[in-house]
C-alpha cells in the first residue's frame, strides 16, 4: 500500500501478450457475442465473473469463457465467482451477453506486471537486558503497553483453538518468534491467479515481503524469551498469501483468501491492504462494480462461516465518509485523477461487518497519515507516528516494532500496523469467550475501547496544513477513533 496498503516503487513492467484466439461458438442458450473480426488482441488480463452460486450455473459460465477463447483459472462455486483470463480486449463486453452472467470485470489494467513491496527498518540489538519476565525487545514495544497487553497477559495468552488468518504477503514460518504458532496445514498462497496453492514455499514471503511477517508478530509473536511478544502469543496463525511479489493485491487473490478463511473457519482475519488496482471501486463502472460484487460475496461467505474480518482504514489521510477525489487509481498502470462519491468503496475496509481500524501514535492522537471517517472507522489502535508522536523508549522510534523475515526485527508504521493490534485483541477475546459470534466479538471490542474525543480546534499536525483533517462525532463515536482506542486488558475482562 502506498502507505495505505503496501508501499511500492514501480520498475520495468511488461505485459504478457498472446496470439489472437480464434472465434468459437458460445454454448447453446447463450447470447450471441460480437463476431471474431471485432476481436482485438491486447495484454493478458484477469477477470472476475459473477453468476449464481450453484454447480450447473458455474459450469455454463465456464463454457462461455472457453467459447470466447478465454481460460478458466479457478471457480469458486461456493459464491458463484469464476476467475478467468483473456487477451481479447472485448472479452468482458462479449461475456456480459452470456446467459447466467451477472457481471464481468477486468481485475487489473495492465497484464501481469510487478514492483516491490514495503521494507522494514531493521532494529538494532537491545541495548539493555530485559526486565524479569520480559522479552529482549519488549521495552521498545510502547504499543503493547499503551493498550494494556502486559496486564491482559496475566489473564490470557490466547488459546490454541483460535486460528487467525493473516491475509498478506506471507509469513516467515522459520522465524524464532513465529515458528511455534504458524499452522502450515491451514496456510495457502492465493497469488497463482487466485487459485489456492498449499505448497509450503508458495506461502512464504518473497524477497521484499516483510509486511506479512511484521503483521503476524504483532498478533501472535510467542512469549518465549526471544525478541518481542505478540498480543495473543498462544493462538495459531495461518499465512494466506494474497500479495504478489510486485506488492499487488488483485481481487482474485482476495477472493481466494476470504473463501479459504471461510472454508477453514478462522476466528479472525487481518487485512492490511486495499484491493488493487482501484483505491475505490465505483458502481457506475462495470469492471469495478463486478469487482465489488465478487469481493463482497467472498467476504459474506467467510462471515457466514463465522469469520470476523479486520481491515486497515488506509494511509492517505482521506475522510472515507466524505469522498471526493481519487488520485491513486489505477495503481498498476498510470494513476489519474477522478471524482468519487461515497458509493465508491475501499475493499474490503468498507464492506458490511468488517472492522475498520484507524491509526494512532504514542500520544493516542490520530496518526498524521491515517484515513478516517464517521460511520466507517470502528476503532483505533497503535500504528505509529514517527513524525509527531515520539515515545519515551530506548529506541525513541515512533513506529511499531515487530518480526520480519530472516529471524530479524524491524520497524514499520501505518494503518497496516494498527489493524493487527485490533486483530490480536479479538483473538484474545475469541480465546476467552469461545462461544461468541463475530457480532458479539465486535460488541466486546467496541464496548471496552477507551473513548477518545475529537481534538479541539483544527487537526493539523506540523501546522502546515499538509495533514489537516476534520473529525466529526462525539466522544464515544467519531471519525478519527470510532468507538475509541482498543484496550486488551479491559477486553479480556469483558464480563466484569
Amino acid at each position: 500500500m502506498s502507505v495505505s496498503r503496501i508501499s511500492r516503487t514501480r520498475y520495468a513492467a511488461v505485459g504478457l501478450v498472446l496470439a489472437t484466439a480464434g472465434a468459437l461458438a458460445l454454448p447453446a442458450g447463450t447470447a450471441v457475442a460480437a463476431p471474431a473480426a471485432d476481436s482485438t488482441t491486447g495484454p493478458l488480463l484477469s477477470y472476475v465473473v459473477n453468476t449464481k452460486a450453484n454447480h450447473g450455473q458455474v459450469q455454463k459460465v465456464e463454457k462461455a469463457v472457453t467459447s470466447l477463447g478465454g481460460t478458466v483459472v479457478y471457480s469458486y462455486e461456493q459464491i458463484g465467482v469464476v476467475i478467468a483470463r483473456s487477451n481479447d480486449t472485448k472479452f468482458a463486453e462479449k461475456l456480459r451477453l452470456a446467459k447466467g452472467v451477472d457481471s464481468v470485470g477486468a481485475s487489473r489494467t495492465k497484464g501481469i506486471t510487478a514492483a516491490d513491496s514495503q521494507k522494514a527498518e531493521v532494529a538494532d540489538a537491545p541495548t539493555a537486558a530485559p526486565a524479569p519476565g520480559q522479552e529482549p525487545y519488549e521495552a521498545n514495544q510502547w504499543d503493547m503497553r499503551m493498550i494494556g497487553v502486559d496486564k491482559a497477559h496475566k489473564i490470557s495468552l490466547g488459546s490454541r483453538n483460535v486460528t487467525v488468518g493473516v491475509l498478506d504477503s506471507g509469513i516467515d514460518a522459520t522465524h524464532e518468534d513465529l515458528a511455534a504458532n504458524v499452522d502450515a496445514s491451514q496456510s495457502v498462497s492465493c497469488i497463482d491467479g487466485g487459485k489456492p496453492n498449499t505448497d509450503w514455499k508458495a506461502w512464504q514471503p518473497g524477497p521484499d515481503g516483510d509486511h506479512g511477517t511484521h503483521v503476524a508478530g504483532t498478533i501472535a509473536a510467542a512469549k518465549n524469551g526471544k525478541g518481542i511478544v505478540g498480543i495473543a502469543p498462544n493462538v495459531k496463525l495461518a499465512a494466506v498469501k494474497v500479495v504478489d511479489n510486485g506488492g499487488f493485491i488483485y481481487p482474485e487473490y482476495a477472493i481466494c483468501g476470504f473463501v479459504w478463511a471461510g472454508e477453514h473457519q478462522f476466528k479472525v482475519t487481518n487485512n492490511s491492504y486495499y484491493v488493487d488496482p482501484w483505491m475505490f471501486n465505483c458502481p457506475n463502472d462495470k469492471d469495478q462494480a463486478a469487482i465489488s460484487d465478487a469481493v463482497r460475496k467472498a467476504v459474506a461467505f467467510s462471515q457466514r462461516k463465522g469469520v470476523l474480518n479486520v481491515a486497515a482504514a488506509g494511509n492517505e489521510n482521506i475522510d472515507l465518509a466524505h469522498k471526493t477525489t481519487d488520485v491513486s487509481s489505477p495503481d498498476d498502470t498510470t494513476p489519474g485523477t477522478r471524482p468519487v462519491t461515497n458509493d465508491c468503496l475501499s475493499l474490503p475496509t468498507e464492506l458490511p461487518g468488517v472492522i475498520a481500524v484507524s491509526s494512532v501514535g504514542v500520544k493516542g492522537d490520530k496518526a498524521y497519515y491515517s484515513s478516517y471517517g464517521k460511520g466507517v472507522v470502528t476503532v483505533a489502535a497503535p500504528g505509529g507516528d514517527r513524525r509527531f508522536q515520539i515515545p519515551d523508549t530506548p529506541d525513541k522510534n515512533g513506529r511499531i516494532l515487530s518480526t520480519i523475515p530472516g529471524g530479524k526485527y524491524g520497524y514499520m508504521q501505518g494503518t497496516s500496523m494498527a489493524s493487527p493490534h485490533a486483530t490480536g485483541v479479538l483473538a484474545l477475546l475469541a480465546s476467552t469467550f469461545p462461544w461468541a459470534s463475530p457480532e458479539e466479538l465486535t460488541e466486546m471490542l467496541t464496548s471496552q475501547a477507551e473513548s477518545h474525543p475529537c481534538p479541539t480546534g483544527a487537526f493539523s499536525p506540523g501546522g502546515t496544513g499538509e495533514w489537516k483533517a476534520t473529525c466529526e462525532g462525539g466522544e464515544n463515536d467519531n471519525g478519527f477513533y470510532g468507538a475509541g482506542i482498543i484496550n486488551a486488558e479491559k477486553a479480556v475482562q469483558w464480563w466484569r
